[in-house]
């Protein structure tokens, strides 16, 4: 990905949801206008969901999420239809085509987008036959809903679906700013960003470019520095910053030498913030103090990577959580999409800034763990709350 584009986590996801063969793949090529999904007379081509990055005239930066059909059978059927459904917690916007035939799996598919808030936009693909006319019309008539009728292979109605597409967009996708009210125009903000095995050499980690960018685009007054040379970028300015975010692991050093003027903040507490619930986090880091040596907790990272030496997730806070708690502390990871359905065995889950995933993905995780009545927390609260610095406030620490 070049510095220019827009990262995937922060485009709008439009997930495509139907029978097999019922044309999602032909859908998102005519949207599109190119040949981006795979397309095949033979049903069950789709397996896995296909994740496209595209930037479509009117809609903007999205992804379009291909999915294998809610009507698959047998065992890798099933696997493929549980595919499909983690696909559906990824999805900012859904296309729901109704196919020929009973509308059972779309009706359940349509209540289910519902129940979680996800809009909908309702299609009949292939409205060059005969019969499309009359399956809209049993559409409204069955679903209640009424759909946009469209043909992938002449281009007949995309304009439309466009369209509706642009009117369905959730209210508030253009998500208020990573920093919110914490800085404005002409403040100084101070960027504490040690550069460690984990960003390699050349490279800034993707939270520290986006909230760089922000600052940059909101007309902030801008320094950076790494960990060990903080204090000389403190003496080289000319008056205390009116904000200071660091890197989550320097918080109690940072904490220790900042101003006392000075608020601070980390990049993981503002990704919590801008990709999740930063309340309900603050208020499940007090889960900490309740952790005993028989306690169980779940670490969860969005990145599949391999994790490097000293690792925040798997090395770092599993060593904090045992210094405070004891040795016998069990601790389990999650990686990627492999996050547990069932939490109640744990007592904790803390999650990682999850830069990598857009904000549906992470509130559905924070809702699974709150439906559980299990606590879920963030990195950057996390170290905070283990490392004794005062409780955060607004996103901040003064």
């Amino acid at each position: 990905m070049s510095l220019a584009e827009t990262p995937r986590a922060n485009r709008l996801h439009i997930g495509i949801f139907g029978k097999r063969n019922s044309g999602k793949s032909s859908l998102i090529n005519a949207i599109t206008g190119q040949e981006t999904a795979l397309v095949s007379n033979v049903a069950g081509t789709t397996a896995d969901p296909v994740f496209k990055s595209m930037e479509v005239h009117g809609i903007g930066p999205c992804v379009f999420i291909d999915t294998a059909g809610f009507d698959d059978v047998g065992t890798l059927g099933r696997l493929r239809v549980e595919k499909t459904e983690e696909a559906a917690k990824k999805t900012d916007l859904a296309l729901l085509i109704f196919s020929l035939g009973g509308f059972a799996e779309e009706l359940e598919w349509l209540a289910r987008f519902r129940r979680s808030g996800t809009p909908v936009v309702p299609v009949v693909n292939k409205a060059d036959i005969a019969e499309a006319a009359l399956l809209a019309a049993r559409v409204r008539e069955e679903a209640g809903v009424d759909p946009v009728l469209v043909s992938a292979k002449t281009g007949k109605g995309v304009a439309a679906l466009r369209t509706a597409i642009l009117r369905a967009v959730p209210e508030g996708f253009e998500q208020e700013s990573i920093t919110g009210d914490l800085c404005k125009a002409g403040d100084l903000v101070l960027l504490v960003m040690p550069q460690d095995i984990q960003a390699p050499k050349g490279r800034l980690i993707l939270p520290q470019v986006q909230v760089l960018r922000e600052l940059l685009d909101k007309k902030c007054l801008v320094s950076c520095c790494t960990g060990d040379n903080f204090e000389d970028a403190l003496s080289s300015l000319s008056a205390a910053p009116d904000l200071i975010i660091t890197d989550s692991q320097l918080f109690r050093p940072v904490y220790e030498r900042k101003p006392k003027e000075s608020p601070l903040t980390s990049f993981s507490v503002l990704m919590a913030g801008y990709k999740g619930d930063l309340a309900y986090f603050t208020r499940s880091a007090a889960a900490i103090d309740s952790l005993t040596e028989r306690s169980r907790v779940l670490i969860a990272e969005a990145c599949a990577h391999a994790p490097l030496k000293e690792d925040i997730g798997r090395e770092k806070i599993p060593r904090l959580l045992r210094q405070r708690v004891g040795q016998g502390l069990a601790v389990d990871f999650a990686r990627g999409v492999d996050f547990p359905a069932d939490l109640t065995h744990y007592d904790l889950v803390i999650h990682c800034g999850a830069c990598m995933f857009n904000r549906k993905y992470v509130i559905a995780r924070v809702e699974e763990a709150r439906a559980q009545g299990v606590p879920m927390t963030n990195y950057g609260v996390a170290l905070a709350r283990l490392m004794g610095l005062p409780p955060l406030a607004e996103g901040k620490i003064l």
